[in-house]
């Protein structure tokens, strides 16, 4: 039982490492657009991540 236990816990801190990944990658990418003079609209932004 202890190692279902394990097993799950690092699975799910795997899926937390994953994302925080994913959300500085993009963190990144908006300071890069924003600081090369690149923005986009409230508009375009909310359907970029409802395509995520």
């Amino acid at each position: 039982m202890h190692t279902v236990h394990a097993v799950n816990r690092q699975s799910n801190m795997q899926t937390v490492d994953d994302a925080m990944n994913i959300l500085f990658s993009k963190l990144d990418e908006a300071i890069d657009e924003m600081e090369q003079g690149r923005t986009q609209t409230i508009e375009e932004a909310w359907e970029e991540i409802d395509r995520i």
